[in-house]
């Protein structure tokens, strides 16, 4: 009875160092075993086993998982944080790398052109006169019996687009016009011609579209046929170029004749359209294009031609007007605070603080994000140092509040775009600017040896180590339950085994108020 008495009397122990709902499984843990040694009831030995292994281990296993808890949720706002990051970082390309700064518009006056401005682009005002267009040469062939075969036996053709050239071989069964225009299209290398079939009433002609305009792009056929008397000989033709159009600011009709490209064998076919390069003028300088996208003629300018654009008296030259791209500017700057300012805000809830209600952010405190956000706010307040010179961000309408945030005023900003570029410029320079700091900043936290990746490791690391330790645990929950059952299951058979003396001993001597069999045959 004195085992049993202090097994209860461990239980209670136990109970007293654990948590309110612990204390009730072991108590009626307990309770079963107080039953038992009194014969009311077996011990309930899987319950009190429960109890008291989740006793042991509670403490550790509630640690684990704290600590795991705070890790995961560190590591998701280091996500967050890297994240605004990223967008604030996104948005400073333009304007570290320059192009911002030198971006410029470009508009014309007339129709027909289409004008765009890049870097080295230079802001002016130019005349611009179209005299004609680039175009590609197309060459038609005779009329033809459809299914007449121009070759009687083996022959080739080799067609020349600019020194570049494919030969097709051709017999009597796939020298029709349509068999000719077949293998033009599928030869390989083909130089640039494409070949259809026209039926017209007087029979099928061959067409070849070159497909580069240009006056060096004429069509070259060359025919090897060793039957001298097959139409296919007749398709031989050789294009030759004209001379570039030079001189004044107008073309002469001369001029654009001499520019078109001519051919031989004309009496086998008909040239619809010359191949010629794109003539047109700036401020009466003439330029030749063999496209009709130009980039070369002015510095960061690239002019795109059509047919509208040709001036056909030579006497109503277009503007071409390259400016500072202002609204460009404008948006750029007004996107970086915006998406700098999110980033600010991110910052403040992951470090927030509220006194009434005790909560607070996850970084609150961290060295890592306020080693971030001292460094940014610091570029933004400071700006551009040159020597003895500082050019901030305010002198273009754009301040640091005592909150973190920037705010600006666009009167200000656009009065600066508008009169002041040599200041937007300088703030905004790809060797020194603000936009360059930041971004030289930000691409140093978010690489991969970066603070951010550096916190973030550690914290994974910790994660695993927390893993071994719940595993340990767990193996130690598992050795402890089979300990426990073991000792208890024994004690439960013990107690069954006190119960039934009890019971046999009461009925032969007897127990209070009662007397035994012994007493009974005695008497």
């Amino acid at each position: 009875m004195s085992t049993v008495n202090s097994a209860a009397s461990t239980i209670a122990s136990t109970v007293a160092a654990t948590t309110a709902s612990s204390n009730a499984a072991l108590q009626e843990a307990a309770q079963s075993i107080i039953s038992g040694s009194t014969g009311n009831s077996s011990m309930d030995v899987s319950s009190l086993v429960s109890a008291l292994v989740n006793a042991k281990i509670a403490g550790q296993a509630a640690t684990i998982a704290t600590s795991q808890s705070t890790d995961n949720t560190q590591i998701s706002a280091y996500g967050t944080l890297s994240a605004a990051l990223s967008a604030l970082q996104a948005s400073l390309g333009s304007l570290s790398d320059g192009t911002t700064v030198n971006a410029f518009s470009a508009t014309t006056s007339g129709t027909g052109i289409t004008a765009t401005a890049a870097t080295g682009a230079v802001a002016g005002t130019y005349s611009l006169d179209v005299a004609q267009i680039a175009k590609a040469q197309v060459l038609t062939s005779k009329g033809y019996g459809a299914t007449t075969a121009l070759a009687s036996g083996s022959a080739t053709m080799t067609l020349s687009v600019n020194g570049q050239s494919t030969t097709i071989s051709l017999n009597g069964t796939n020298s029709t016009i349509s068999g000719i225009a077949s293998a033009i299209n599928s030869a390989s290398n083909n130089p640039g011609v494409t070949a259809s079939v026209v039926n017209g009433a007087d029979g099928a002609h061959l067409v070849l579209h070159a497909t580069t305009t240009g006056s060096t792009n004429g069509i070259s056929v060359a025919i090897s046929d060793s039957a001298t008397g097959d139409a296919l000989n007749n398709l031989a033709v050789n294009t030759t170029s004209g001379t570039s159009l030079t001189g004044n600011a107008s073309a002469t009709s001369a001029n654009l004749t001499a520019n078109q490209s001519s051919i031989d064998n004309t009496s086998y076919w008909t040239q619809s359209t010359a191949a010629q390069d794109a003539y047109f003028t700036i401020d009466g300088t003439g330029v030749t294009s063999s496209s009709n996208t130009n980039t070369s003629a002015l510095s960061g300018v690239t002019l795109s031609l059509s047919a509208a654009s040709v001036d056909t008296t030579g006497s109503s030259p277009q503007t071409l007007t390259i400016a500072q791209n202002t609204s460009a500017q404008s948006s750029a700057i007004n996107n970086f605070v915006t998406l700098y300012n999110t980033l600010v805000t991110t910052m403040g809830t992951l470090t927030s603080f509220s006194s009434t209600s005790s909560s607070q952010g996850v970084l609150l405190g961290d060295s890592t994000l306020n080693m971030i956000q001292n460094q940014l706010a610091t570029i933004v307040a400071t700006g551009v140092k040159n020597g003895s010179t500082t050019t901030s961000l305010a002198s273009i309408g754009v301040t640091l509040g005592a909150d973190g945030t920037l705010s600006i005023d666009n009167d200000t900003l656009n009065t600066a775009l508008q009169n002041n570029q040599s200041t937007i410029a300088t703030l905004f320079s790809s060797t020194n600017g603000v936009a360059e700091q930041l971004n030289t900043n930000i691409a140093s936290y978010l690489s991969s040896t970066g603070v951010i990746a550096t916190r973030t490791n550690a914290l994974n690391a910790d994660l695993t180590s927390l893993t071994t330790k719940q595993s340990n645990l767990t193996d130690y929950q598992t050795q402890l339950t089979s300990m426990y059952t073991s000792q208890f299951t024994a004690l439960n058979t013990l107690m069954a085994t006190m119960n039934n003396n009890q019971q046999y001993l009461t009925q032969l001597f007897g127990g209070t108020n009662s007397a035994g069999a012994l007493a009974t045959n005695k008497s």
